[in-house]
């Protein structure tokens, strides 16, 4: 990439950035960078000989005439590199990813990032219920990245994965220090290829190597079933493209059998896009606010439910963990507050902001922004609180290897009695 395109990008970069950050309320970070005119003395080897930084041809040119002088730094930055640093040629588009991530990372908003071409496409396709890997769902939260349940028919179900795995190492890279989100992208990888986990696991002794073949993987965001005493359960994994009408679909076919009430799971469910948390909660809840969402400058808009659901009269108890979050959140809260079901299981994460997926021009990947904070129907801001469950009831490593599920004990122990017309 030559440094008149390099500069071009990175003005359409911040042109975007600019758009993303106008509806999050007037919150610019920033658009371009100037270069120095002046030389600029360094500490070499001999500190007699004079070190001139020149200026990259066109760089006052590129730059907002009212922020030349705010990014003077930047191009004095720039031109040292390429004019001094021992390595040569340094690699410009490297260099210009750098300083977009650092740029976001400034916000100290762990929600907020720069995503490179190839992290972009596998946040996004996430989403959509495809993607290729070894079909489980993790967590990314901890000191590695964790196995929370291999995907029903996956390969990492085949290759024996279990709840609470730890991947240490990666096809043999030791993957201590390491982001876990970066060790996420390891991880997947082409249909039918192989990839060497690491594993350490609760109860062994010494860590050990699991061989999983990677396979395209359709994510299924809906996953229902009839249990016992007539009782519906539904879980629902993500937020993303087919989730509204994979439920739609779930909900006229165990309607049609006549349950007498009805369990909603989303432990685990880390969220997804907004308009699909509105399409969903709106299944469950008749009338009235879904949601708030409140920008920086003090403006809000008012997110209400969409007439028509299915499931409005229902007996309802719905099932969460330190897993559910955001999107999640957002359709546990608005029934908690409206009481129109029990919230049975453990504190939610609590991740009461909304980010936007703003892709980058030319392919340069893509930015994952905070635009705004939501707020239940009743006002309540969950975010770093989480959603305190009705009934407090943890799931224990015992509980684990011994294949139960006190949790989902108690949703249909509340239900019940819900039915019965019960109070506790």
């Amino acid at each position: 990439m030559n440094n008149k395109t390099l500069r071009t990008a990175l003005l359409i970069f911040v042109g975007l950035v600019l758009i993303s950050c106008a509806f999050g309320g007037g919150l610019a970070a920033g658009r371009y960078l100037p270069v120095s005119q002046q030389p600029v003395n360094m500490e070499v080897s001999n500190p007699d000989t004079p070190v001139t930084v020149s200026t990259p041809a066109g760089a006052e040119d590129a730059t907002p005439s009212d922020l030349q002088t705010l990014f003077e730094p930047f191009w004095e930055v720039w031109s040292i590199v390429h004019q001094q640093y021992v390595d040569q040629p340094v690699d410009d588009l490297l260099l210009m990813r750098g300083a977009i991530r650092g740029m976001v990372d400034a916000l100290g908003d762990q929600h907020s990032g720069y995503l490179d071409p190839q992290q972009y496409e596998d946040a996004t396709t996430d989403l959509t219920g495809e993607y290729e890997g070894i079909g489980a769902w993790v967590d990314t939260t901890g000191e590695y990245l964790t196995i929370v349940t291999p995907m029903s028919g996956s390969p990492a179900e085949a290759a024996g994965l279990r709840p609470g795995d730890m991947i240490i190492a990666v096809d043999g890279d030791d993957m201590t220090g390491v982001v876990p989100e970066v060790a996420r992208q390891k991880v997947l990888g082409p249909a039918g290829t192989d990839v060497v986990l690491t594993i350490r696991r609760e109860g062994v002794d010494e860590p050990f190597d699991v061989t999983v073949t990677r396979a395209h993987i359709t994510v299924p965001s809906v996953e229902s079933e009839m249990l016992d005493n007539r009782i519906a359960y539904i879980k629902i994994n993500t937020f993303g493209d087919n989730t509204t009408s994979e439920l739609k679909k779930a909900l006229r076919e165990l309607l049609d059998q006549e349950p007498v009430g009805m369990i909603v799971d989303l432990r685990y469910n880390g969220g997804g896009w907004l308009s699909t948390s509105v399409e969903v909660a709106s299944q469950f809840i008749g009338e009235g606010v879904i949601l708030y969402e409140q920008y920086g400058d003090g403006r809000r808009d008012t997110y209400e439910a969409i007439p028509g659901g299915m499931a409005t009269d229902i007996p309802l108890v719905v099932l969460v963990n330190e897993g559910t979050a955001s999107a999640s959140e957002i359709v546990a809260g608005a029934i908690q507050d409206y009481e129109r079901g029990k919230l049975v299981g453990v504190t939610t994460y609590g991740k009461g902001s909304v980010q936007n997926f703003q892709p980058l021009s030319d392919g340069a990947g893509g930015l994952r922004i905070t635009i705004a904070k939501w707020l239940t129907p009743k006002e309540r801001h969950i975010h770093e609180v989480g959603l305190t469950p009705d009934y407090i009831v943890e799931i224990t490593e015992d509980d684990v290897a011994n294949d139960l599920d006190p949790q989902l004990d108690k949703a249909i122990q509340v239900l019940q009695e819900m039915i019965a017309g019960g109070t506790d």
